[in-house]
């Protein structure tokens, strides 16, 4: 059973629901699906097209003040982290050796590989360290993990399956020693610094974090937000790490996760996961914690940047469109979380494209 102690911030007076005009194109159709669990599960979707909220909508008893767990999608906000942590100077660069940040800890004494970990291999899940939460019959360390009572001791003290940087193997473990990382640079835990750094001038403060008993945040998953919240970490991806004319991430960190030029093995395809004939299957690939996939029919063709969590929980950048999108769900476990590629490819883009 997962663990969550919660490292709670209280809500705001005013409620998401009244500051947002909903004045986007009509997507009454595909609203009318979701309410009638033709697509099911649906949770949130939320629409901002050139920086401004244009539709919002909540479905199953949730609503904009709703918390949500994000699942593994906060994997990409924990890389605007590393970014920020770069930047300031923190962190000197994304190719410093792991083992640099915990001098103490015996876990590198007697494993010459493991001291070759970078904070790059942990952004692009080729740590070499034996886990794979990916495929169906890969070792999942993570749910280890959450039973331990130090989730960062347990996830630097993983053997090693291969040397790092040769081989992806998608692990929340990698995510987990970034929380470690963020705190031995910055002199304050992950949740203090995402508070000053990222949260505060963002504005976001409803969101309650996942700690382990030993203290440390959770930068993998089970951190709960509100989808309006999410969109402003979209917006800020699209606006290269500006927010309201201040620069929070520098365009050279968001430029570098944007790239994401790692192919998922197996040719993966999350348009083909979801079974939708509204476009065809494009090769998925993987940067710092951030998905792209291209998506393509006979008479248009979008890259989409994404961050992604189990049951559909999605936050879309299509730069082109100057489109961010949100989805949350409930489709924990089921290939039915990937119908947000359906949605966007058979009302969201067809209708914006044309706007």
């Amino acid at each position: 059973m997962r663990l969550r102690v919660f490292f709670p911030v209280l809500l705001t007076s005013c409620s998401i629901s009244s500051l947002f005009a909903q004045t986007g194109p009509d997507l009454s159709q595909l609203s009318s699906r979701i309410i009638s669990g033709e697509y099911p599960a649906v949770h949130s979707i939320i629409i901002s097209g050139k920086g401004k909220v244009c539709f919002q909508q909540y479905f199953n008893g949730y609503s904009a003040d709703s918390l949500h767990d994000s699942r593994s999608s906060f994997k990409s906000i924990t890389a605007l982290l590393i970014g920020i942590a770069i930047d300031k100077g923190f962190i000197k660069t994304v190719n410093q050796p792991i083992y640099t940040f915990f001098p103490e800890n015996k876990a590198f004494a007697t494993a010459p590989l493991k001291r070759k970990i970078t904070i790059r291999h942990l952004l692009e899940m080729r740590s070499g360290l034996d886990c794979d939460e990916w495929s169906d019959n890969g070792k999942d360390c993570e749910s280890e993990m959450e039973k331990s009572s130090n989730w960062l001791d347990y996830s630097l003290s993983l053997p090693m399956n291969s040397a790092p940087g040769k081989k992806w193997s998608y692990t929340s473990c990698n995510t987990m020693i970034l929380s470690g990382v963020i705190a031995q640079a910055s002199g304050i835990n992950v949740m203090e610094f995402a508070k000053r750094y990222l949260f505060d001038p963002l504005d976001i403060n409803h969101y309650q974090w996942t700690v382990d008993p030993a203290g440390n945040g959770m930068t993998a998953g089970s951190f709960y937000i509100r989808p309006a919240d999410m969109l402003k970490i979209g917006q800020l991806v699209l606006n290269k790490g500006y927010w309201k004319g201040k620069m929070l991430i520098s365009g050279k960190w968001i430029n570098e996760l944007a790239a994401a030029g790692i192919a998922i093995p197996d040719n993966h395809s999350f348009m083909q996961t979801s079974r939708s004939i509204a476009a065809e299957p494009c090769q998925s690939y993987y940067g710092y914690s951030w998905y792209k996939e291209k998506i393509k029919t006979a008479e248009w063709q979008y890259d989409a940047i994404f961050a992604s969590g189990n049951g559909g929980q999605y936050i879309f950048i299509i730069k082109e469109l100057d489109l961010v999108i949100v989805f949350t769900q409930g489709n924990y476990g089921s290939w039915k979380a990937k119908q947000a590629f359906d949605m966007l490819a058979s009302y969201i883009i067809p209708i914006y494209r044309k706007n």
